[in-house]
């Protein structure tokens, strides 16, 4: 099963702290909108998305048809197609995309310990 790009969404409470603190580790800011409370940090193929009121807690997030650094790739799993994969195994999902649509859409999965797993298609 093909996921696409993998990276940590982090709920967090101050995102300048928090963009302050992950660049000691080496970490730069490549998207997003501070303004708008929401960042994406990258070191190597490492992935950190900083989101400040945003997510209720730190995600698991994958990106299908996107490669590790959010460029558009030609071939992958659509998401209602991995959504159909999951529920086929008895995974319960908390929230789903619509099976009728096309392009961007997302689902969210919660594992064993309460973690959400989100997959968000932005292509």
């Amino acid at each position: 099963m093909e996921l696409g790009a993998f990276s940590i969404s982090l709920a967090v409470k101050n995102i300048d702290a928090s963009r302050a603190f992950y660049e000691k580790f080496g970490f730069k800011v490549i998207g997003g909108d501070a303004s708008q409370n929401w960042l994406i940090l990258r070191n190597n193929n490492h992935t950190l998305g900083l989101f400040q009121d945003m997510l209720e807690k730190n995600t698991l997030t994958f990106n299908p048809g996107w490669d590790d650094n959010a460029m558009p790739v030609d071939t992958f799993t659509d998401v209602r197609d991995l959504q159909r994969q999951i529920k086929s195994l008895g995974v319960e999902l908390l929230m789903e995309a619509d099976e009728e649509s096309s392009g961007p859409a997302s689902f969210i999965a919660i594992d064993p310990d309460g973690n959400p797993v989100l997959v968000d298609q932005h292509v």
